[in-house]
């Protein structure tokens, strides 16, 4: 890997946040590492992309989300020319919500 953010305390970051387990886990470990406005940011920027995978257009994204037009294209960029992050975040979610749903189901039977 050739990232030009990957040292020994971004690896240090990346382990505590793997090593977290449940909604409440990552909630309290967030909110003491970013502030209420950068969380904000990061998980809106998530959902712009997310919107923008399934071929919403920037006015409806803007109406929804609230990110400026700059932030939406940023987002755009990522998801052009970049590692194919948010593709593997959104195909694993995705996963995980059929699991979770197949589990439901199966607990009602």
């Amino acid at each position: 890997m050739n990232s030009k953010i990957q040292n020994e305390h971004t690896d240090f970051l990346f382990k505590a946040i793997l090593s977290l387990k449940t909604m409440d886990e990552c909630y309290s470990f967030f909110e003491d590492l970013c502030t209420v406005q950068e969380l904000k940011s990061i998980s809106q920027r998530l959902v712009v992309a997310k919107m923008l995978s399934e071929k919403c257009v920037y006015s409806d994204i803007v109406k929804q989300t609230g990110a400026s037009t700059a932030t939406i294209s940023r987002v755009n960029r990522s998801l052009i020319y970049g590692n194919d992050g948010y593709e593997m975040i959104f195909k694993k979610t995705a996963e995980a919500e059929k699991e979770q749903a197949k589990k439901s189901e199966d607990e009602k039977k």
